[in-house]
């Protein structure tokens, strides 16, 4: 039924979502959260009410983005190549670096959308903390308390990265 829900947001929630992304978008780029809003996505990505686990919700500028120009002053435009730019990058895992800037002591785990509207995109970050004794215990989460496993968002090894090297 939640899952169902999330296919079309804007129909089946109504207007309680237009409120939730308006007060969303006068919040702060990242906010930790308290419970997930998506709780099926969460836990198919290995979420659990425990201590350890962060829940961030963050927000980047929705569009295209431009292609870095580096001494083309004094060029036609055409042969910049500024048209027609496809970024390898998709904005879920853009956000997912941005977030483990911010928490360096955390680990990611995976991130799902949450909202978007003309100018923002929201995406919820589950974050793992792997000096905590609860999580050094799981079986199923201990792997990620490992020193190879390390910063890994930025080697393309959360979900959204591994979709973007393919």
């Amino acid at each position: 039924m939640v899952r169902k829900t999330w296919k079309k947001p804007k129909i089946m929630l109504g207007e309680s979502f237009k409120e939730r992304l308006i007060k969303w978008r006068k919040e702060s780029r990242f906010v930790k959260i308290d419970k997930s809003t998506r709780i099926d996505r969460a836990r198919a990505l290995g979420y659990k009410a425990k201590k350890g686990f962060v829940i961030v919700r963050g927000r980047l500028k929705r569009g295209g983005r431009k292609r870095p120009l580096y001494g083309r002053r004094g060029r036609k435009p055409s042969k910049t190549g500024i048209t027609s730019f496809t970024p390898t990058k998709s904005l879920q895992w853009v956000l997912e670096e941005r977030v483990q800037k911010k928490y360096p002591n955390l680990e990611i785990l995976g991130s799902y959308p949450v909202g978007e509207d003309g100018k923002y995109k929201w995406f919820e970050v589950i974050l793992v903390d792997p000096n905590n004794p609860e999580i050094k215990k799981d079986k199923n989460l201990k792997w990620i308390c490992e020193k190879q496993h390390k910063r890994r968002v930025f080697r393309g090894l959360t979900s959204s990265g591994k979709r973007a090297r393919r």
